[in-house]
């Protein structure tokens, strides 16, 4: 797989995660420039995983794109917006790190 797939996908989860920050601070599309920004976040995180679809199935580049995006936006919950994670949420959370590292780690479907 090349390094431009990889490169589109970490593109792609960040852009989701900042579209998903922005349409929190949208305040259910009240505000313009939130809205906006979450709109173009969430246009641009779905170009990107489409060119990284080209090639890596679309089943592992979801995994991967939801998985790490729910851990991180979580992350950014907790801190920019001080929501609190109680343990059954941390271990889940752990969990679907450990999900993402077994396929990238163990799977053949995803070249390496």
């Amino acid at each position: 797989m090349s390094p431009t797939t990889w490169m589109a996908l970490l593109g792609a989860i960040g852009l989701e995660v900042a579209g998903t920050s922005l349409l929190q601070a949208s305040a259910q599309f009240t505000r313009a420039w939130p809205t906006a920004g979450m709109a173009v976040c969430y246009g641009l995180a779905f170009y990107l995983l489409s060119i990284a679809l080209r090639q890596m199935p679309v089943g592992i580049a979801y995994a991967i794109w939801s998985g790490l995006g729910v851990v991180l936006i979580s992350a950014v919950g907790t801190v920019v917006f001080r929501q609190r994670l109680d343990p059954p949420a941390i271990a889940g959370l752990a969990m679907i790190v450990g999900g993402v590292l077994v396929i990238n780690l163990f799977s053949r479907t995803v070249g390496h």
